[in-house]
């Protein structure tokens, strides 16, 4: 008897097995929503699905086991994080590492510069060539695109001595303008729709209007829609436009919120167009929409994939969504050990090996989508590594291998995943204790910063994938919270100048050291020698108060290395700025901080000559008045609106109240349009 009770009991288990096994195997462990039923479940925290079910059934015995023996996790549900009576704690050890509001491919694509006919102009800093980036402002070497308020501001810079407004195109109701996309006669801006603050980000959504701006006098439309979901950051590549969206599911009437509109007509997003991913049940919704711009009468396509992303890289062949998040894995082991070798005996084992592979901390979800032909997104694959990433920045496609930098609580590292996102090889940890503040990649290195009280700066060998190595570092103060390539032999660091502080105890003993913010800091390294690269010029500019937007948004850079050219917006009070007093320009400099009526934080456009020879040489700052008024909001902020763009040997400096024109070489104000009074 005790023997029939036996075999039934494992043809039980065999047949859930079996189950389990057919049921999982997706494509890429991506599963298409069959039911509205089945997308309440998931939007309800309902894990009784027949899969999980199943699941639960063979893993009961592996979670007594290991429960009894007080083993500790930390488990999501519905992006809550519920853990068990701890015996430990492991989050003090991470307290300090949780990524800062900071911001690849050859060096060619960092060009800044755009040609229309005879026109040199520059263009958006963005991170891979060829693949067009929204911003605040816009150029094609004739007309300025800006936003200014809730509205979106035409201007007519053909002539620099006699600019004008050409054409003023208001919001919709309740929209403010957040970044705009150029592609030949086309403007597409990108607003969220407010529902109450502005700061509950989970109740806005994301309205894409296109407009025909031949005749830049009179802008019409020609598409619009609107993804109900917060705008998270866009796209264009050749004639394709790629919005993506990610916020909370919406319930409304006891149904789950599948709609978007389009052209003033409400669609359905499909239940074969939402899709999630095995053992990720969540709230979140990440809606990816893509558009012709060459054919905007096409319908947007618009598909919802039921993650949550807090990163996101874009080549012109695929799209990397990130998801971050603080892990301790699973209470049991995953299916497929329980069937293996080790069987259920190695269920008494299995913890070594589990510890090993799915240890406590931080981790990063990666799901790749392919960009096809056509303009279309397939979703290709996912995988999860240890750590997390900055921004943007920390990610990479070369040769179509992946490689992101990524750090935790023992260190910083460089992870490289084949096209299928198989490790293929990373660094040892460097730099335990320090976080990462910067990343770039450039060919066959990348550049990593790292700073607990001074700035490591890492040179890293990536020719050998499966065995990378660093080549060297630089120890000096502050850090760099950005990298840009200058050339191939030297990189600019933007960050913070920081001082060093040695702590003591009433016996004189050293009991730590800590650092304070001193100023903002531009550095040039040289990296010629990558076993031993070198600073060979730095500015420090302003205090502990100074900031800039380019410390968190790249694309408030301007430079040329070609016209010996670096710019930045900085924000500061305007008594704080220290002028050296040998500058052939100092009063000029100082004026510009002692104009305001107010004694508010000044926002000026810093101008340096930049080269090997000379390093960094303050020009000018060309002041803009700050915008105070309280009812308007921006993901960027009221005073980090400020850009500057070039066009032949003129500077333009755009704010939302003005349009400065200033000679490139004297910086000699020639022309000022005040875009609000």
């Amino acid at each position: 008897m005790k023997k029939k009770i036996w075999i039934i009991l494992i043809l039980i288990i065999v047949v859930i097995a079996g189950i389990v096994f057919f049921s999982t195997k997706k494509s890429n462990g991506l599963k298409i929503i069959k039911s509205e039923k089945e997308l309440s479940k998931i939007y309800d925290g309902d894990m009784s699905s027949n899969d999980n079910f199943a699941i639960g059934i063979v893993t009961m015995p592996f979670s007594f086991i290991l429960n009894n023996y007080g083993y500790n996790r930390v488990y999501y549900t519905n992006d809550l994080v519920y853990e068990s009576s701890a015996k430990t704690s492991v989050q003090g050890v991470l307290d300090g590492f949780t990524p800062g509001n900071t911001a690849s491919a050859e060096i060619s694509s960092l060009s800044s510069t755009g040609s229309s006919s005879e026109r040199d102009y520059s263009t958006t800093n963005i991170q891979v060539e060829n693949v067009d980036e929204a911003d605040i402002i816009k150029t094609d070497g004739y007309y300025i695109y800006s936003i200014s308020e809730n509205n979106v501001i035409i201007t007519d810079v053909r002539n620099p001595e006699d600019i004008k407004i050409a054409a003023t195109i208001n919001s919709a109701t309740n929209c403010v303008p957040e970044e705009l996309i150029i592609y030949k006669d086309k403007l597409v801006v990108i607003s969220s729709r407010i529902k109450g603050s502005y700061y509950s980000k989970n109740l806005n959504d994301t309205v894409v209007e296109i407009y025909n701006i031949e005749d830049k006098t009179s802008p019409y439309i020609l598409k619009d829609y609107e993804l109900l979901e917060p705008y998270y950051t866009s796209r264009c590549i050749d004639n394709n436009l790629y919005i993506i969206s990610s916020g909370n599911l919406r319930k409304e009437n006891g149904k789950i919120v599948r709609s978007y509109n389009e052209d003033s007509a409400q669609k359905e997003i499909p239940l074969n167009k939402i899709k999630y991913m095995d053992e990720v049940l969540t709230r979140k919704q990440t809606l990816m929409s893509s558009v012709d711009l060459n054919n905007v009468k096409n319908d947007v396509n618009v598909e919802s994939y039921l993650i949550d992303i807090s990163n996101a890289y874009v080549s012109e062949n695929s799209i990397y969504l990130l998801n971050e998040k603080y892990d301790g894995g699973s209470s049991v082991p995953p299916i497929k050990s329980i069937f293996g070798l080790k069987g259920i005996i190695g269920a008494f084992t299995y913890d070594d090996d589990y510890e090993y592979d799915y240890d406590y901390g931080y981790y990063t979800d990666i799901y790749k989508f392919n960009i096809n032909k056509d303009g279309k997104i397939d979703y290709s694959t996912k995988t999860k590594t240890k750590g997390k990433t900055i921004n943007q920045y920390s990610v990479d496609e070369y040769n179509k291998h992946l490689r992101v930098a990524l750090y935790d609580s023992d260190g910083t590292r460089v992870v490289i995943f084949n096209e299928n996102l198989k490790e293929i090889g990373k660094t040892a940890d460097l730099a335990k204790g320090e976080k990462m503040y910067s990343s770039r990649f450039m060919g066959n290195k990348v550049y990593l910063v790292t700073y607990k009280t001074i700035d490591p700066l890492f040179v890293i060998d990536l020719s050998n994938e499966q065995a990378p190595k660093v080549l060297g570092k630089l120890k000096i103060p502050g850090y760099s919270s950005y990298l840009h390539p200058y050339d191939e032999n030297h990189i600019i660091g933007i960050g913070m100048e920081t001082e060093e502080i040695i702590n003591r105890n009433s016996t004189g003993r050293v009991t730590s050291t800590t650092a304070r913010i001193t100023g903002m800091k531009m550095a040039l390294f040289d990296v010629t020698n990558v076993e031993n690269p070198i600073q060979i010029s730095n500015v420090i500019i302003g205090d502990s108060r100074t900031t800039s937007s380019i410390l968190t948004n790249p694309k408030a850079l301007l430079f040329s290395k070609e016209k010996q050219l670096i710019a930045i917006p900085v924000n500061n009070y305007k008594e704080d700025f220290e002028i050296e007093a040998d500058m052939e320009n100092n009063d000029t400099v100082i004026n510009s901080y002692t104009n305001y009526s107010k004694p508010y934080i000044g926002e000026g456009y810093f101008v340096y000559n930049i080269n090997v020879e000379d390093g960094f040489k303050l020009k000018g700052v060309i002041n803009h008045e700050k915008i105070t008024t309280s009812y308007y909001y921006s993901k960027y902020g009221v005073s980090k609106l400020l850009r500057g763009l070039y066009i032949n040997d003129d500077l333009y400096t755009v704010s939302e109240s003005a349009i400065k024109v200033n000679k490139l070489d004297t910086l000699e104000q020639i022309n000022e349009l005040k875009i609000k009074k």
